[in-house]
């Protein structure tokens, strides 16, 4: 929220236990939470991929990454969606689904506006941290924004994530 605002309301269609939406409603957003399984937040039980209705004009969402392209399936989606309500997509990603070859020839059609690639983040799946050497604890993540009906060169900016850490 430091460098991007939408106009319009808010579909978190992965929201988990609502660490992303509480921000979004904190930045004064009305928010629509929802997941596939009920995590404590949001409404569960609604299959995002499965959608063929907006329930908002913008989606932000850290999507499942799992297996079988399951992440890209998220973004597809959620392109789909703002272009039906001229809204914008955010997507929290792993920085190495920028250097795909799969994922090269659908950058190029649709290349996300704005890339900001984030210093520090670790991300625990469904909010378990595990040890400080698994895997997922040393990947690096990005945000990736689309304005559908720009076709352009995404701007690419460098994000420091201390300044936005609880002080736990």
């Amino acid at each position: 929220m430091s460098v991007e605002s939408f106009q319009g309301d808010i579909w978190e269609p992965a929201c988990g236990d609502g660490a992303i939406s509480k921000v979004l409603e904190a930045a004064g957003y009305q928010v629509v939470s929802t997941d596939l399984i009920d995590r404590g937040y949001g409404a569960g039980g609604h299959n995002f991929l499965k959608s063929e209705t907006p329930l908002a004009k913008n989606i932000i969402t850290n999507p499942p990454y799992g297996t079988h392209g399951l992440g890209d399936a998220f973004v597809r989606r959620a392109l789909i969606h703002a272009r039906k309500t001229g809204g914008s997509v955010a997507m929290l990603l792993n920085l190495r689904s920028l250097c795909h070859p799969d994922r090269t020839p659908r950058f190029q059609r649709c290349p996300p506006t704005a890339i900001y690639v984030l210093d520090d983040l670790t991300c625990w799946p469904e909010g378990k941290p595990v040890s400080q050497y698994a895997r997922i604890a040393k990947q690096q993540y990005y945000w990736a924004v689309w304005h559908p009906g720009k076709v352009e060169r995404p701007s690419f900016w460098w994000l420091a994530t201390k300044p936005f850490r609880d002080p736990q």
